[in-house]
Formats: C-alpha cells, structure tokens, sequence
C-alpha cells in the first residue's frame, strides 16, 4: 500500500497516522490537490488517498474538504472536520487500530488547519511548538521531500519538544521567524482592501514572498476576508488564487470552496485555492472577487 497525501502539516500528520495503522511498502507520494483534479498524478490501486480529492483508482479515501464531499459512500472516511487527520484518527480508532498517543498531535492539527488561532499565535508563533512547526512545510517544486518524509519519521517517533531540537527543523524555524518579519513588509506593499477583501498581488514580483499567511488578517483588521494572487512558476503560464475568511472577523458568508471549485479549484467553507491559465486569470479573478465583493 501506498501513502497519497499533500505537503501541509495536515497532509503530514495523515501520513503519521496511515503508518501506524496500516502495511505501507512503498515511499509517501506527495501530490497538490490540482494534480489530482487535472489527471497529472498516477493513484494506483492499492493507495490510501488522504487530504486530496478523491481518484477513483485509489483503495481507500480520508478527506474533510466540503468542496470535495462525495454524493455517494467510498471505501475510508469523509467528514466535514477541521483535519483530514482528525478524521483518520476517528476511523482508525474505532477499528482499535490507533490508541490515544497521537491525541495532542491531532489537537493541534485541527486548530492549525481550521485555523483557529487568535492574535498571540498569530503575532508570536515562534511561542506555539506546533504552529512554528507547520510554518516550515512548503512546497517549491518538491524540492522539500526529503524533509517532509523526515518530518513524517521525527511525529511518529518523537514528543513536539524532541522534534524542535532536531537540526534541520532548528533551522527552519529560525528561517521562518525571518521570513514573517520580511513578510508584512511585503503585505504592506502589495496588498490593497476593496468593498473590505484585501487582495494582496505578488504577480510583479519575481520571488514571489513566503511567510504567515494569517498575518494579513492583524494587519488588515477591517477585511473579512483575503485573497492572494501570484505566479506559479517563472514562465508565469498559471495564476495561482488562494481565498479565505479573516479568522478575526466572521462576516464573510462566501462558501469559499464551493466558490473556487466553479473555477477547478476547492477547499473548506472558509478557505480554498484554484490555479488558473494566466490567459483567463483576469477575467476568473474579477467573478471571485465580485462574488466576495457581494458577500
């Protein structure tokens, strides 16, 4: 069996859990939801698809994404929840195949990925093990596999403590600390709030910035919701349009993934993501942002 998961700490703490509770042989498969609603990824027979879209070739399916509930029962579990962790921590133990060890790892996983954090861990998040942790998992063109296949290895094996002292995490994090103070410069400078949607667009620029993508809501209290827009890569071929709901602000009443999944992409109620042909980008991005505009 293989392991099909995506590369945010959600995906992660998937991969965690799949290990323990079932015979994996084969190496993790890191894939974004994109590629499995586009067809580039190859699921297999035998894979367990976790926080993704479901593949009809897989052998078992965990998702909490609303804007992938599925209109009939598969093989493994679906359930609108903060993780898609949560969710296979559920199932596996029901069936006594997970005992509680993994309970404050999948407690932090939930808040993480519904994030549910106030102002402090916002702010600070270098005083929150977990959250500083999640901040050093991204994906710039897998180049990171080796670390989340190491990250996988340290969550099973070692307490949050354990794992902050390992070398290269040590090191992350401190690159990260860096990179959010860099980062709210750059908000400031690239991001522009309209009918209360700030809109930050990092197209002009040729690194596109990385940093905490809730600071925006701190920095832009008045917004009730945020949309990011920026290149996928160089060749500037696709726009890639993150969207979500202020965790500080609750009066955006936009179902987000629902919205994005019209344009091929998905997410939560809350928060979702499409990647767009830059061709058409323009004219996409106008219909969401009237569609939040309206609210």
């Amino acid at each position: 069996m293989r392991i099909v998961t995506r590369p945010d700490f959600d995906g992660i703490v998937c991969a965690v859990l799949l290990y323990q509770a079932e015979n994996i042989d084969s190496d993790i498969y890191w894939v974004e939801p994109n590629e499995i609603q586009s067809g580039k990824a190859t699921i297999l027979k035998g894979d367990i698809l976790a926080n993704l879209p479901y593949s009809p070739d897989c052998t078992l399916w965990f998702d909490h994404h609303i804007s992938n509930s599925p209109v009939k029962d598969l093989k493994g579990a679906f359930e609108i929840a903060p993780s898609a962790a949560g969710v296979i921590y559920k199932y596996y133990q029901a069936k006594g195949k997970l005992d509680n060890n993994y309970d404050s790892l999948i407690n932090n996983t939930d808040i993480i990925d519904s994030a549910d954090l106030n102002q402090d861990q916002v702010k600070h998040p270098e005083n929150y093990p977990y959250i500083i942790l999640s901040m050093t998992i991204k994906n710039q063109e897998y180049a990171d596999i080796p670390y989340w296949n190491r990250l996988v290895d340290l969550l099973m094996t070692k307490n949050i403590d354990q794992v902050l002292e390992d070398p290269e995490v040590k090191n992350r994090c401190k690159k990260v600390i860096e990179e959010n103070t860099a980062f709210e410069n750059h908000l400031t400078a690239h991001t522009k709030i309209v009918n209360n949607i700030s809109i930050t667009d990092f197209r002009s620029l040729d690194i596109v910035p990385s940093g905490n993508r809730f600071l925006t809501y701190s920095l832009f209290p008045q917004s009730i919701a945020s949309v990011k827009i920026r290149f996928d890569n160089p060749e500037h071929q696709h726009v890639l349009l993150s969207a979500a709901h202020s965790i500080f602000n609750d009066k955006c009443h936009v179902n987000i993934g629902n919205l994005l999944a019209q344009f091929g992409g998905g997410g939560h109620a809350g928060a979702g993501g499409c990647t767009l042909k830059a061709d058409i980008a323009e004219d996409v991005i106008e219909k969401i942002l009237n569609t939040l505009y309206q609210n």
